[in-house]
């Protein structure tokens, strides 16, 4: 049963048709943070980068040497397209796009981390077997077939983030709507659709909508009968959250993967309609098996056990941030409040007020404001700058946090000295005050 699943052949024109908008696609996105400004205000601007706690050796190069990086990594998103070199235009694809994104979270996006996931697959998907530059050059790898597990890898992985992001959505202030629209009410200013977001269905819309769609659209493309209404209701949602929260090239990568859904003849007649019919339908059983199966399912073992961490994390993943990020819990919550931090000189006891805008970009207050490790690590910064003038210091934190709205609480123990206490990875950092 297992090998039939895994490693029966079929039809490939799903995965040379993903390959080619996948490519486009990250050129589109490596191009595009250039011309936004994107790299400016995240990589280039910024004295430091807030990166992923236990990544500080990843760093932006210096000078506009980013601005070089992103042009070569939207290069290797056009190799991929092109099917050429394609194993090592997709590994270093993959390589470029991770470290980025492990080197800064202040644009933290469950979008950016589920393209380091896909980009791994590509790497070792056979995505270049036909319709490639490499087949072209070398045509003995040509192959109109993959094996089935070339195509459930993504099926699974969409599962997966479809489901915890529908189950995520399910608590109380996402249910009474209160925040979609919050949401809604912060897009008040857009030309044109504005004033139309700000309809009463709108949050009906945003809040019940979301939850049945990521609920349910995996299950209904599967099936024959309801694919065709998954899909076209596929088009509005993506489209939707294009134009209305401009989340990049997200929701047309989104609908790229319905390719996998759609019968081989559907895909041939609309994109490649040269192409040769494949109907064997052999297994073939691989000598890599013991090891596909084996890292296979420890991935997806991690996968399924990520999103569930914050469970075994004492309070509320809303207002603790511990165990939010890689758990697909999108566009959840509004924080506002008010932080500030204090500066005291261990030998002399003189108290310096810390002007954030001396040393952050706007984008890294709010994240220094919001999130208490982003807080931990500007008040290790603060502690290696002041240590490179000579001084050994503390640093203190006075901070109030409203999440969706609610009053303002007292959110970090103020008596706590930030700059000499150790993150806990796994555990709850008891200086986060209680939600409640």
């Amino acid at each position: 049963m297992l090998n039939k699943f895994l490693f029966k052949h079929i039809d490939n024109s799903a995965l040379i048709v993903f390959r080619i908008i996948f490519g486009l696609l990250c050129f589109l996105e490596s191009v595009g943070a250039i011309f936004t400004g994107w790299i400016t205000r995240t990589l280039v601007e910024p004295k430091f980068t807030f990166t992923f706690l236990g990544f500080g050796w990843l760093q932006p190069l210096p000078g506009n040497w980013m601005y070089i990086y992103y042009v070569v990594m939207g290069s290797f998103g056009l190799l991929i397209m092109l099917g050429y070199k394609y194993r090592l235009s997709a590994f270093m694809f993959f390589t470029m796009w991770s470290s980025v994104y492990f080197m800064q979270k202040t644009s933290y996006n469950n979008h950016y981390y589920l393209l380091v996931l896909l980009s791994a697959f590509m790497v070792i998907l056979p995505a270049n077997k036909y319709a490639s530059i490499d087949v072209k050059l070398n045509p003995k790898i040509k192959s109109i077939s993959m094996p089935a597990w070339c195509k459930w890898i993504f099926v699974i992985q969409l599962l997966i983030l479809y489901t915890y992001a529908s189950k995520a959505k399910m608590y109380p202030d996402w249910l009474d709507l209160t925040m979609p629209t919050i949401l809604m009410q912060g897009k008040v200013n857009y030309p044109i659709i504005g004033g139309f977001l700000q309809n009463s269905f709108m949050p009906y819309l945003v809040g019940y909508g979301g939850i049945i769609f990521d609920g349910l659209i995996i299950p209904l493309l599967l099936f024959k009968r309801t694919r065709k209404y998954a899909f076209f209701a596929s088009i509005f949602f993506h489209l939707f959250n294009s134009f209305v929260f401009q989340v990049g090239v997200f929701p047309y990568l989104s609908l790229a993967f319905s390719l996998f859904f759609f019968s081989p003849e559907t895909i041939r007649t609309i994109f490649l309609k040269g192409k040769e019919y494949y109907s064997k339908a052999e297994i073939v059983i691989p000598s890599y098996k013991p090891i596909l199966v084996t890292l296979g399912s420890l991935y997806f073992i991690i996968q399924i056990l990520l999103p569930i961490r914050h469970h075994f994390i004492e309070d509320d993943v809303l207002w603790t941030e511990e165990g939010h990020r890689l758990s697909w819990r999108m566009m959840l919550r509004s924080k506002s409040g008010y932080t500030s931090f204090k500066v005291v000189n261990i030998n002399t006891k003189a108290e310096t007020p810390i002007n954030l805008n001396s040393y952050l970009t706007k984008k890294q207050i709010r994240l220094v404001s919001a999130k208490p490790d982003g807080m931990w690590q500007f008040a290790q910064y603060l502690k290696k700058e002041y240590k490179n003038k000579g001084e050994d210091i503390q640093v203190f934190v006075n901070s109030r946090i409203s999440v969706n709205g609610k009053p303002q609480k007292a959110f970090i123990d103020k008596k706590v000295d930030l700059a000499n206490v150790e993150w806990n990875y796994f555990t709850h950092n008891d200086w986060i005050l209680p939600s409640k």
